[in-house]
């Protein structure tokens, strides 16, 4: 007889525990019901009231933003004026260093590459006529006209010490 109440009350646990599943799973399924229809009959005004305030949370957003724009846009100029002159202070000691060590500005060197032009066009122009004016010339006096002196002039080249013969890939020194 034990085994008999025994098995009664394990299958009385058993019904109690299904019941009480069954019960559950109603219950949820009620308040998913009640759920759906209060979404039905609330959904309209509830999606109207959250795009009131998508719209006033959407004002706040672009303002913040557009504000954001404007700092970032003032604190770029500021940081472009500060690079400028950083870029300045840059060259002018850039400048000075090769200066100093001799090397050559553009201006400079331009203006070697002008007198080297005129002393090539110069000695084409001796080397066509030469033998001419060389035969002409020995008849004239020692004096030159001032065309050939100012072009003379304008050949001469600065007074510095001789370049020390540049090498492939390196710079000849300024005195």
């Amino acid at each position: 007889m034990a085994s008999r109440k025994k098995s009664r009350t394990q299958s009385s646990a058993g019904e109690q525990a299904g019941q009480a599943m069954r019960e559950t799973a109603q219950k949820i399924w009620l308040a998913g019901l009640g759920a759906f229809e209060r979404a039905k009959s609330d959904g309209p005004k509830m999606f109207e009231t959250l795009v009131a305030q998508g719209r006033s949370l959407g004002a706040k957003a672009r303002e913040s933003a557009d504000q954001a724009l404007r700092s970032m846009r003032e604190s770029s100029h500021d940081a472009s004026g500060r690079w400028d002159k950083l870029e300045q202070v840059f060259e002018d000691r850039v400048s000075k260093s090769l200066n100093r060590l001799g090397v050559l500005t553009k201006s400079e060197v331009d203006d070697l590459a002008s007198q080297v032009r005129e002393l090539n066009e110069n000695v084409r122009g001796l080397m066509r006529g030469g033998a001419r004016k060389a035969a002409a010339g020995a008849g004239k006096s020692k004096t030159r006209s001032t065309k050939s002196k100012a072009r003379s002039k304008k050949a001469k080249p600065r007074a510095r010490k001789p370049a020390k013969a540049a090498t492939r890939g390196s710079r000849a020194p300024r005195a």
